[in-house]
């Protein structure tokens, strides 16, 4: 309905221009917006008041204008000047019945708007493997995810991407912690570093390399902490941490050092790729950082002219785009930063073509966008293509107690733990039921409950209602006869207002998408499903009067379809029976 009040403020337009009312190189927007209150209207245009300042015309004058050169709709009863010089349509009580064939005959891909013929590359969670995804995670993968689906309905052609960090540092302290618990199983004791990680995985890992490789790792505990500087508190706790990876490569050489390392890698990686499989995400590709040319982005970075060295370390002089101040590409030991490998990847991405670029990051991570955006610009490419996106954190509450959560110490609530407990579908619609940036507190209890103040239980339960109405059919003989249905019987208030929501879920695809708000969705599902429970409750389905019953019966056929459609954006299931 919307496409075709804006056809006819164009025709309108047009024949404006065509009479030299209006000057013919005029741009004009059209903008239609859903009116609040029905005294004013179903649909309200603002053209006359964009137009005021260009033509030096009274904006109710020019709305006057417009009016009078509108081509008769048989859709439209009335349109009328408010205000400051608002055009309001008032529709006909039948303008609204196409949106049920429209939905019925699109059924999946009702909402899905033409390809756009651009590549959007998202990249989401991107966890460190060097422990299993915690309910913080989660949120990035449920919002990614969403956002994907959001996108490929809006048109665009995604590619997901997992970034795997298998290089650096705290790599390297999850391969020490194995082999340092891989030793107490060999018999030896010691305290344990405060910086290794302590999780129970890293004891399991531990087991498998002790029982695959026997002793093959090996050394006397005396040889291994021989020289190592003093862990906290009587120390420090990081060159403890450092000088013990040092010590594990010395003692295992690189190929053994290379299988301890590969053994946390794979046994974490493999388990993060379950848990996000089993959470319904699945990605494109799987980009590993090791495959990344440091060294190669960093000379283009030299030959920009914007790096510097300084006491020994090379910099680069992000300041001139902005970044509050300059960042460290290269230590003064040679090893390069993890900026450097963002560089680097980005570089990457851009090389391969993609259109736009969207990184899903965590909020702690707002102060990396300025210098990822001034390393691009220096190499030549439009900042404006990198779109970061940041995800608050998720509290977790059991009744009213805050769980803790801490990667390092290992005492942490999982992803997986949360989906078992709470169930997929209720985990994927809390984490996407707030902005992205804001913070959102988990309420284990009301995300298991079955009431209507459970957003997802309430909206499936509508899915699951309308399923039984038609078993209900069936069990009283009498079937669903689509072509049997007078549609024009909708007269009911219940019924007009769940065509105008119909009405609304083609645009509210392209503003959530144009946003990168899924939780739009979300929003929209709900006022369907409280449409459709109200109407349930006032308005019997299964009468006698076969098209009134095909009619409305109809109806709910379409509604059905779209709390389909939006939950799979959700990557929330439509169940038949609850």
């Amino acid at each position: 309905m919307k496409q075709h009040l804006e056809y006819l403020l164009q025709q309108a337009i047009s024949q404006l221009k065509e009479s030299s009312l209006i000057p013919s190189d005029l741009n004009v927007d059209i903008q239609l917006e859903k009116t609040r209150d029905p005294k004013f209207g179903d649909f309200a245009c603002n053209i006359a008041m964009q137009l005021s300042k260009q033509l030096k015309q009274k904006p109710r004058d020019i709305a006057d204008l417009i009016i009078k050169h509108l081509p008769v709709s048989e859709k439209i009863t009335k349109v009328e000047i408010a205000g400051a010089g608002f055009i309001n349509f008032f529709l006909a009580s039948n303008a609204f019945l196409q949106i049920i064939d429209d939905v019925l005959n699109a059924g999946e891909q009702f909402g899905k708007q033409p390809a756009k013929d651009q590549t959007v590359q998202v990249e989401f969670v991107s966890a460190n493997p060097t422990g299993p995804l915690h309910v913080g995670h989660g949120r990035g993968a449920a919002y990614g995810a969403a956002l994907g689906n959001l996108l490929e309905t809006a048109g665009f052609n995604v590619h997901r991407e997992y970034y795997v960090n298998n290089a650096g540092r705290q790599m390297n302290i999850l391969a020490a912690s194995v082999w340092l618990r891989y030793l107490e199983l060999c018999g030896e004791t010691f305290a344990f570093p405060s910086n290794g990680y302590k999780g129970d995985y890293v004891f399991d890992i531990a087991a498998t390399l002790h029982r695959e490789n026997g002793l093959a790792f090996h050394f006397p505990i005396s040889k291994v902490f021989e020289n190592i500087p003093a862990d906290a508190p009587e120390g420090d706790k990081e060159l403890h941490i450092d000088a013990l990876i040092e010590k594990a490569q010395c003692l295992l050489g690189l190929e053994k050092y290379e299988i301890v390392f590969q053994a946390g890698l794979q046994a974490i990686l493999e388990d993060i790729r379950k848990d996000l499989e089993q959470f319904g995400v699945t990605y494109n590709e799987w980009f590993s950082e090791r495959s990344l040319n440091a060294e190669q982005a960093i000379e283009k970075l030299k030959e920009s002219g914007f790096t510097y060295l300084q006491e020994g370390a090379l910099w680069f002089r992000s300041t001139a785009f902005g970044d509050e101040k300059d960042r460290v590409l290269v230590r003064d030991n040679g090893q390069a930063t993890y900026f450097a490998s963002d560089v680097a990847y980005h570089l990457n991405k851009l090389s391969r073509g993609f259109d736009h670029l969207i990184n899903i990051w965590g909020a702690d991570h707002h102060g990396y966008i300025p210098r990822v955006k001034a390393a691009m610009q220096a190499l030549g490419a439009n900042p404006e293509k990198l779109t970061v996106l940041l995800v608050q954190f998720a509290t977790l509450y059991r009744g009213k107690e805050k769980i803790q959560m801490s990667t390092r110490s290992g005492e942490f609530v999982t992803l997986r733990e949360l989906r078992e407990e709470v169930g997929k579908d209720a985990t994927r619609f809390f984490y996407v039921l707030r902005k992205s940036e804001q913070h959102v507190d988990f309420d284990l209890e009301l995300a298991k409950s079955q009431s209507n103040d459970n957003p997802v239980f309430y909206i499936q339960y509508a899915h699951a209602r309308i399923c039984s109405v038609f078993r209900q059919l069936e069990e009283k003989g009498f079937k669903w006869e689509r072509n049997q249905a007078n549609l024009s019987l909708l007269t009911d208030k219940h019924e007009q207002d769940l065509l105008i929501n119909l009405m609304r879920y083609p645009e509210m695809i392209n503003a959530a998408a144009q946003n990168y708000e899924p939780h739009q969705i979300a929003y929209y599902l709900r006022e369907l499903a409280n449409d459709f429970h109200t109407y349930y409750n006032a308005c019997q389905f299964i009468v006698e009067e076969i098209t009134l019953r095909n009619a409305r019966l109809t109806l709910i056929k379409s509604v059905q379809q779209v709390l389909q459609n939006g939950l799979k954006i959700l990557g929330v299931s439509a169940p038949e029976t609850m």
